[in-house]
């Protein structure tokens, strides 16, 4: 493989940062289809698996935390 094919495929991989924007806007349910295309070319399953579940755990940890201080006597 030369050296511009090696490139061009590690330009196409995604951010941490792009993963994470892609995986919010599934939370909320939104998303234009050319993001959408975009994301689903440069994001591999398991980057979207691992953010989907710290998301989901980040969200549901909030959740609890938020409930014991609105219970707290």
């Amino acid at each position: 493989m030369s050296n511009a094919d090696n490139s061009r495929e590690q330009a196409a991989n995604a951010s941490p940062l792009q993963v994470v924007r892609a995986v919010l806007w599934s939370f909320i349910g939104i998303r234009k289809g050319a993001g959408y295309e975009d994301d689903v070319a440069r994001i591999k399953p398991a980057q979207a698996i691992i953010a989907g579940i710290f998301g989901a755990a980040i969200f549901v940890g909030s959740l609890v935390v938020l409930v014991r201080f609105l219970t707290a006597k």
